[in-house]
């Protein structure tokens, strides 16, 4: 049994209890009042899929309630494991996705019983089938770092926080019950037959449980190591294997062992209880800390973050770090804007997520270990989402390593890569090949472009174009022969010719700025394949065949798998080039038309009906679709095309019907902050369209003032003069003082710190931000 001398508690929760204060002192006070403003049950309601539960910023575990547990065809709404409308918990998970449409981990799971102890999760609508329990949303607080319930069918009182590897559990138990607490290593987000490959549990003889187990979920062959400690000693145990076992009823018969008492099992099938009789005058604490490595690694991760049991200098230390973090921008707004804004950065703050032992080591791509050698290695890669705004905003409001670590891990992906590319959408280090593109190549391109290298700069291009010249993944081969990808040889081809397009563009910027004029050729030439969609009869982005011809019948409402795109339709799609949209206008006609067309997307009447197949496709004004990324730079195409004030009437109508600070609040996945990224940036005023064109385009505030607290030590201030409902147009801005007639600011006006300040007004002004000479970077106007 695992015991701790009462000085060595009082040692640690003084070490915790120093580093907390050193890091509050580091965060100004409006940090503290960032993290009151935070809900993190926005987006637990509808299709926002995020989780309520206790994380710390990119912290590897993330310690929340699962309220069901799906089959695979009905795990879609689950995705988080938890959702607002549920009034059941099976039990508290150590990792969870924020805002994916897609459904695993949940690993190692938790319920404190009081009571008979059953096996089975049970019915949610029959109370008493199974282990799982009642609760109301009355008796649950959430706030970051911090989670706690009542699990009414057992009268116990829960609360978790989290450390970077550790996640902390304090039950409290009603007396003159049996306190249990059952593990479970059977479950996850989803479950179908044969999912978990193999699983072990061990009680060691000095009281810690660890274990592991193998999963054939999304990404096949995870393994993922876990140990566990209780402040109290241990009563009794029970190991089963319900693949095989029949546990016994009652007592074995007199002199003979209980053979779940083993002090080990290995299956496919494992549950354990714990248990701890039915005078628990004090709350149970347990710590789990879980490796990527080995069972070894996590018990090094167990004792090197959380070798006490102050489980209020954790849950001080969780809220220290949040307070750190979210101090990176001060805004004065009224409290539903502020709760939603610094809900928003939180969520933005969750992922890639650390995937590393305390000595460094972490398991790769191909499921091999490895050491990461002067950097933090991270994993949970949703670039189809991510790259758009997420990771920009990164390079803004975090500190400069964070990015350089990231950059990192995506290059040590690539090395360990059985493939040798870098990651597509990876999470616990293995790639799931889940979305399209090479989306990875313009983060790193984007924190190049923006003077972000510590790493190597020469090995990080030759990634990109290996990535990009990849021939077996979807479609390359063909991209690179013919300049599009063919329909009639690979699926979605309209969409991947686009996004293709995009990339091939970041690593040319990249290229060039280097000096390598013969890959900046190269791709410069690659990145106007977008012209190959492009069908002027229609006025549509289509998929051609290898013929040349676009495939007939033409349905620009048609969306979902074996159609020309991706996750939406051509209204969806047909604007997506975002690095030469002066060239997209002028395929058009001119602007105008480009404006009527874009007009056309947001006014049509369109009924939701018509995507009933397609869950990711949510949050619709016309075609537009703002639940799903594709659409996130459309509004601000207005202020390319000529006429930001159109942009600024968009955006008002997208952040009033897209967001709100309620459980329903996100109208759809939140994709690892990408959703929330979005809002954090239009909150201010601007959005990087086109990363690594360095510009962020000017749509207009949402904020009486903010300030961004930049890593460098300066400060940038918008400030927007009579703002409210009736004054939403921008009728002159200017920069440090001068006056800006453009529509966009260059990333190094931001970081070199100063004021932007916008007056507002409530008629548009047509002229602000029009000059034809001073308009956003695009391919065709590029000097």
């Amino acid at each position: 049994m695992n015991k701790i001398g009462f000085g060595a508690v009082v040692a640690m929760g003084a070490w915790l209890a120093a580093g907390t204060m050193a890091m509050a002192a580091d965060a100004p006070a409006h940090g503290a009042q960032a993290v009151a403003a935070v809900d993190p049950f926005i987006g637990t309601g509808g299709e926002g899929h995020t989780f309520p539960g206790a994380v710390v910023p990119f912290g590897m575990i993330q310690l929340s309630p699962d309220t069901q547990i799906k089959p695979r065809k009905d795990a879609y709404g689950w995705a988080a494991g938890y959702r607002y409308d549920d009034r059941t918990i099976v039990g508290f998970s150590h990792t969870h996705f924020s805002g994916t449409g897609h459904s695993d981990l949940g690993d190692v799971l938790l319920m404190p019983i009081a009571g008979d102890v059953r096996l089975e999760r049970g019915e949610p609508d029959k109370p008493g089938s199974g282990y799982t329990s009642r609760f109301r949303h009355d008796d649950e607080r959430a706030e970051p770092g911090y989670y706690a319930v009542t699990l009414d069918d057992y009268g116990v009182r829960a609360e978790l926080t989290a450390g970077a590897r550790v996640g902390a559990h304090r039950y409290r138990f009603p007396q003159g019950k049996p306190a249990h607490v059952l593990i479970d290593l059977r479950t996850s987000m989803y479950d179908y037959p044969g999912k978990i490959s193999w699983s072990r549990l061990r009680l060691r003889p000095d009281g810690t449980v660890t274990g592991f187990r193998e999963t054939r979920g999304w990404a096949p062959g995870r393994q993922l190591y876990f140990a566990l400690r209780f402040s109290r000693p241990l009563r009794g145990h029970a190991f089963h294997n319900t693949e095989q076992d029949i546990p016994y009823k009652g007592f074995p018969p007199p002199g003979e062992k209980d053979p779940a008492e083993r002090a080990q099992i290995e299956g496919r099938q494992l549950v354990g209880s714990f248990d701890f009789g039915d005078d628990l005058r004090e709350p149970l604490l347990v710590k789990v800390s879980i490796s990527p490595v080995s069972e070894d690694g996590a018990i090094a991760n167990l004792d090197a973050e959380m070798p006490g049991w102050d489980f209020d200098g954790v849950r001080a230390a969780a809220r220290a770090q949040w307070a750190q973090a979210l101090s990176a921008v001060e805004i004065d707004a009224s409290e539903p804007m502020r709760k939603s804004f610094y809900t928003a950065l939180y969520h933005s703050f969750m992922g890639p997520s650390l995937f590393m032992d305390s000595d460094g080591r972490y398991r790769g791509p191909d499921n091999g270990v490895h050491q990461a050698k002067g950097y933090t290695h991270y994993s949970t890669f949703s670039l189809w989402d991510t790259y758009r705004a997420l990771h920009p905003l990164l390079t803004l409001v975090q500190p400069e390593q964070r990015t350089n670590d990231i950059v990192n891990s995506l290059l040590a992906s690539r090395r360990e890569s059985p493939y040798g590319v870098l990651p597509v959408w990876a999470f616990h280090g293995l790639e799931t090949w889940c979305m399209i593109g090479y989306h990875a190549v313009p983060v790193i391109a984007d924190a190049y472009m923006k003077g972000i290298r510590g790493y190597d700069a020469d090995e990080a291009l030759q990634a990109m174009v290996a990535s990009a010249n990849y021939g077996p993944y979807d479609g390359i081969r063909q991209y690179r022969e013919l300049g599009y990808v063919p329909i009639d040889e690979e699926g979605e081809a309209a969409s991947k010719t686009l996004e293709y397009a995009f990339d091939d563009w970041t690593i040319a910027r990249m290229a060039e700025s280097m000096g390598r004029a013969d890959v900046a050729k190269e791709f410069g030439a690659r990145a106007g394949n977008w012209r190959h969609a492009f069908d002027a009869k229609t006025g549509f982005m289509r998929a051609r065949k290898r013929d040349g011809s676009f495939r007939e019948p033409f349905d620009p409402s048609a969306s979902g798998y074996g159609t020309d795109y991706t996750e939406g339709n051509a209204w969806q799609y047909s604007w997506y080039v975002p690095q030469d949209v002066a060239g997209l206008a002028k395929a058009h006609g001119g602007a105008d038309k480009l404006l009527g067309r874009l007009d056309a997307v947001f006014d049509a009447k369109v009924d939701p009906k018509i995507f009933e197949h397609m869950e990711d496709i949510t949050g619709l004004i016309g075609w537009y679709a703002h639940g799903n990324e594709p659409s996130h730079h459309v509004a601000y195409l207005y202020a390319y095309a000529g006429q930001p004030w159109r942009t600024q009437a968009r955006l008002q109508q997208i952040m009033d019907s897209q967001y709100a600070p309620r459980p329903d609040g996100l109208a759809g996945n939140d994709d690892l902050g990408q959703m929330s990224a979005w809002y954090v940036f239009t909150a201010l005023g601007f959005y990087p369209v086109a990363p690594g064109s360095n510009e962020y385009i000017i749509g207009r505030p949402f904020l009486p003032r903010a300030v961004l607290h930049l890593p460098n030590g300066k400060r940038f201030t918008v400030v927007a003069n009579g703002l409210d409902a009736d004054h939403p147009y921008i009728g002159a801005a200017t920069l440090n003082g001068q006056p800006l007639d453009r529509a966009f600011l260059r990333h190094d006006e931001l970081t070199a710190g100063g004021e932007l300040r916008f007056t507002m007004q409530a008629e548009p002004n047509r002229e602000w931000g029009t000059h034809p000479e001073r308009q956003p970077y695009s391919i065709s106007t590029a000097h």
